[in-house]
């Protein structure tokens, strides 16, 4: 099991871009959450299988149609053990 966090900027508020990510990482069969933050980027944490997370690493590039990424920051090796996958 691998884990990484993924900041994403752009226009990612407001375009169901969590819950596109939400859908997307359980059809990979991923753990962790999407969610808001402050400073307008959405922070993904996902847990599971190295080809499925840079399966969603390759989502997350362009997002649901209505979002406009500007970039991925990602990070690798964070501890976390979520079950199931949240938006917040």
């Amino acid at each position: 099991m691998a884990c990484r966090r993924f900041l994403v900027s752009g226009r990612v508020q407001g375009v169901c871009f969590r819950a596109a990510t939400r859908e997307q990482a359980l059809r990979l069969g991923l753990a962790g959450h999407a969610r808001n933050l402050c400073d307008g980027r959405v922070e993904v944490l996902a847990v599971g299988d190295s080809a499925a997370l840079e399966e969603l690493e390759r989502w997350l590039q362009h997002g649901p149609p209505a979002a406009r990424v500007a970039s991925v920051l990602r990070e690798e090796g964070a501890d976390a053990a979520p079950q199931g996958f949240t938006i917040g």
